[in-house]
């Protein structure tokens, strides 16, 4: 069972209970009950072998680096899950192998992924199945958040991000004050709407 921000600790903090949102949260991310956890059970974010059809329908929207593509998962999930780089690579790799997806080096020497036609006529193939569980991510999202919560949820990742960005190491003590001041600032203000 996952421990870290996705597991069923991190969602009873947020108050993800079942009397919230009509789902069992301990079950839900791979606890103990009728479900082995995850929205498409098995404990796991997709069923075996659906990724693959995420990052292909990603790749027919534009040629994408494995890093977006994660983050681009992570965002169609309102942050609440990021698939790991040790899932996403292993399976471009894949895909390129079966001739789906094809990687061209760049001068920076990442590789950007780009979808084949034999990846769009397997697209084509599966497309109920790939509708189904792009449906149920959006349903996932929806639920935990709601549309209106999602944008918010974004921002709060952002603060985040721009609070721990590189330079968190190097901040003077008076950087840190103002940060401080700014955020309880902004409780304040949330506190009052």
């Amino acid at each position: 069972m996952r421990e870290g921000n996705c597991g069923p600790r991190f969602a009873w903090a947020f108050g993800m209970r079942p009397e919230n949102f009509g789902f069992d949260a301990g079950t839900f991310w791979g606890g103990r009950g009728k479900s082995r956890g995850g929205p498409f059970g098995g404990g796991r974010m997709f069923d075996q072998g659906h990724l693959k059809f995420v990052i292909l329908r990603l790749l027919d929207e534009k040629p994408r680096h494995g890093y977006e593509i994660i983050k681009e998962i992570e965002e169609r999930f309102g942050g609440m899950y990021s698939p790991s780089p040790g899932t996403v690579y292993p399976t471009l790799t894949m895909l390129e192998d079966l001739g789906y997806a094809r990687a061209r080096p760049e001068e920076s020497g990442k590789k950007i992924y780009e979808i084949t036609e034999e990846g769009r006529a397997h697209l084509a193939e599966n497309q109920p199945l790939i509708d189904d569980i792009f449906s149920r991510i959006a349903d996932f999202a929806q639920s935990i958040f709601g549309e209106p919560m999602m944008e918010v949820h974004r921002g709060f990742k952002n603060i985040g991000r721009a609070i721990y960005a590189s330079k968190t190491a190097s901040r003077t003590p008076e950087q840190i004050r103002k940060i401080k001041e700014i955020l309880d600032r902004a409780v304040s203000e949330i506190e009052v709407v």
